[in-house]
């Protein structure tokens, strides 16, 4: 006869896979500069500040204008695109790493921006975003005068 124990605990691993995942997010969320690597966000960009813009960069390699939508709404910029893979008709592929399909990245802005001047140029697989900084936004110096 075969018994079959019943008592013995089934360990979940979902639980310890979903804790292991929350307090790697939070390290690299927290320690991410320091880290060698970084998980894969596509596309990749870059946000910096000139003083008088916000400048993004998005690496869109053989991206065509036609394929990218940006739009700016309050304090957040979207960045919208859309690849399709050709399908060569009798060709075998032995490797493809090419990704395909649409991508959505939304970031929140550091300040606000005057969206009504915003510009986006596309050259050598580069999305460079313009976005001139609100008024409200602009240091402004004050001389100081002496009485």
């Amino acid at each position: 006869m075969f018994l079959v124990r019943r008592d013995f605990p089934v360990v979940r691993f979902d639980g310890l896979r979903n804790d292991l995942g929350r307090f790697f997010k939070d390290f690299r969320s927290d320690f991410g500069d320091l880290l060698p690597f970084e998980e894969h966000v596509f596309p990749a960009l870059n946000v910096r500040d000139d003083g008088e813009h916000l400048i993004a960069e998005v690496e869109v390699p053989g991206f065509k204008m036609d394929d990218l939508e940006v739009s700016v709404m309050g304090d957040q910029l979207t960045i919208k695109g859309r690849r399709e893979l050709l399908n060569e008709e009798g060709t075998t592929y032995h490797r493809r790493e090419w990704s395909s399909g649409e991508f959505a990245r939304t970031l929140t802005l550091p300040i606000d921006v005057d969206a009504e001047k915003v510009e986006a140029t596309l050259s050598d697989g580069v999305l460079t975003i313009t976005l001139p900084k609100a008024q409200t936004a602009m240091v402004r110096k004050i001389a100081v005068k002496g009485a």
